[in-house]
């Protein structure tokens, strides 16, 4: 899909196929969900349809392979069942917490994919050009440097977005694969994370230990449970008032918008599962240095405001609507006006600046940087988040709450099969059937759209 704005108007190019027309032509700006309601104006209802004709035709378009994140929400279902008849203690309050925790870098990392992913490119050097910019955060608040966290954290975001930039320059003005480009990166930048480190602290075994106590405390830390609370309320508040702000607006456009009840339905969804997030996360977990651990931990609000930024980021913005046009058709985007090049480095910076971000959480639960870190195996758990969660690794289609459900699914496995005392073989082939049925069932919707 290409989307131009010529002036005060927007033109929108839908291509099936390889081909290219223009849809519609509007006075008013027009955001990425305007457009996907315009692709599917075959399968839609009326704008005047009642809640069973909303669902009879969203249903249609499930049928028609539009599944959208049904299929890894039923996967997710399943997992945590057979996990739960299989370990007692797979659904408790401790585990749980424990869970979010361990998927919080999967979750990070994945949104550093589906930038690229967006675009129809990789990038494979995220797990380690990532892990340099948390060394990087971890030496400057190390002794005797002593930036504090907030300069350290700002040093190593800047540090891989250099990174993701740099190598955006090689992909877009050499016109080198991104695949090549970023396989080269991952296999430069562990070089230099083994020198960073051990020419940083020679004596302590290549490792950096973190003391900074906020550092410590991303994954740690938690919220006092009253503010847990406030929070969740304050979140489901804005969401149901932007919804129906954004509902309301496409009827005046004379767009396609959901019923009221549907909305309704949506909001109460996202209620009920904030209440479980902070119930469960305000039982007692047990006692860490005289006092219980209880609350929400902070990471849980960080990765959840990365989210909401990112999917602000790719729904409202026109960068948003360009880097879905260029994923969509690339020369229709070209046509139509929009700077390719440049909307393909300002993604690759932006992976970069989020996979230090998921590094840095990393960092902190494991309580220092290592220069033995993976990040090969990182970087397809990465892959493998955005592209479970619905992702499409053929560009075009995607959306940050995809990487949020599939670093989910991912920590959720990896924990499951932890509990279980699966070991690291099976694990891996385990990992890589589920990856290559969220693959599968890609193809086979991308298939059926097309036919």
């Amino acid at each position: 899909m290409a989307v131009d704005e010529p002036g005060s108007g927007a033109s929108v190019m839908v291509t099936a196929g390889g081909e290219v027309s223009e849809l519609a032509v509007t006075t008013g700006p027009l955001d990425q969900r305007d457009a996907e309601a315009l692709e599917h104006d075959l399968l839609a209802p009326p704008a005047d349809a009642g809640l069973l004709t909303y669902v009879s035709a969203w249903i249609a378009r499930v049928r028609s392979g539009d599944s959208g994140v049904l299929p890894v929400l039923v996967g997710l279902v399943v997992i945590v069942i057979l996990f739960q008849t299989q370990s007692s203690v797979f659904l408790s309050a401790g585990n749980l917490a424990n869970l979010l925790e361990q998927g919080a870098p999967f979750v990070m990392l994945g949104m550093a994919e589906v930038f690229v992913l967006l675009l129809g490119e990789i990038d494979l050097s995220i797990g380690y050009s990532g892990a340099v910019g948390a060394a990087v955060t971890v030496i400057l608040a190390y002794p005797p440097i002593n930036f504090g966290w907030a300069l350290a954290i700002a040093a190593g975001l800047a540090t891989t977005a250099g990174i993701g930039f740099l190598q955006g320059q090689l992909i877009t003005r050499l016109r080198l694969p991104s695949f090549v480009v970023t396989l080269a990166g991952l296999l430069f930048w562990e070089g230099f994370l083994i020198w960073l480190i051990n020419n940083q602290s020679p004596s302590n075994g290549g490792s950096i230990r973190i003391l900074d106590p906020v550092l410590h405390n991303i994954i740690y830390g938690t919220i006092s449970p009253a503010v847990g609370w406030i929070a969740m309320a304050v979140g489901v508040a804005i969401f149901g008032v932007l919804t129906a702000r954004r509902d309301q607006r496409r009827r005046a456009s004379g767009l396609i918008a959901p019923p009221i009840g549907f909305t309704l339905l949506k909001v109460a969804g996202m209620a009920a599962a904030g209440i479980v997030l902070v119930v469960v996360c305000n039982i007692n977990r047990g006692v860490h240095g005289g006092f219980a651990i209880r609350g929400v931990p902070w990471v849980v609000p960080i990765v959840l405001g990365f989210v909401v930024a990112w999917t602000f980021l790719l729904n409202r913005t026109r960068f948003g609507r360009y880097i879905y046009a260029i994923g969509g058709n690339s020369e229709a985007a070209r046509r139509a006006g929009i700077n390719v090049r440049r909307i393909r480095l300002q993604a690759f910076t932006l992976a970069g600046l989020t996979a230090a971000a998921g590094m840095i959480i990393y960092a902190s639960r494991l309580g220092s940087m290592s220069s033995d870190v993976d990040g090969g195996q990182i970087v397809l758990y990465a892959v493998a988040a955005a592209v479970i969660g619905g992702a499409s690794l053929f560009g075009g289609r995607g959306k940050m709450v995809h990487a949020l459900l599939g670093g989910i699914v991912i920590a959720t496995i990896y924990n499951g099969m932890g509990l279980l005392d699966f070991s690291a073989a099976v694990q891996y082939m385990v990992t890589a059937l589920v990856l290559l049925a969220a693959v599968t069932v890609d193809a086979l919707s991308r298939r059926g759209r097309v036919a």
